[in-house]
């Protein structure tokens, strides 16, 4: 049987910030907060139907947990995000740096890539790809 990929989980300084952050971001919800850790899930999760659908076919979570050290290195895993396929990417960039996302440059051409790279209040590395629906 093989494993399941459960969650992504973030380290960071300030769980509770980071989790808000992300679940503006996201549109998603806190289902679980204490001081050392915070439980991200998209809403749908949340609905009844849901608890119909087989645990293997269920998506991911985020969750933040607390440690001690900052970020000092380029993320070795990192999140993309998709507009949709009628949505405005350069829109949806805007919104995110306007919530306190920073555009960076991890050695990406920028004249020619299709997304964009941004990092989180904490510096972690995310991309904003173009719009798709798949």
């Amino acid at each position: 049987m093989p494993l399941r990929w459960y969650t992504v989980v973030v380290d960071c300084k300030d769980v509770g910030a980071q989790a808000r952050w992300w679940a503006e971001v996201l549109d998603w919800r806190i289902v679980y907060e204490a001081e050392d850790e915070v439980v991200l899930v998209p809403p749908h999760a949340l609905e009844e139907r849901a608890q119909s659908i087989p645990p293997a076919e269920r998506g991911q979570g985020l969750v933040f947990v607390s440690v001690p050290e900052g970020k000092t290195v380029k993320n070795r895993l990192h999140i993309d995000l998709a507009p949709g396929a009628d949505d405005d990417q350069a829109a949806e960039v805007e919104r995110l740096v306007a919530l306190g996302a920073t555009r960076i440059n991890v050695g990406q051409d920028e004249s020619s890539a299709s997304w964009v790279v941004l990092a989180d209040p904490e510096g972690n590395e995310f991309c904003v790809l173009s719009p798709r629906d798949q």
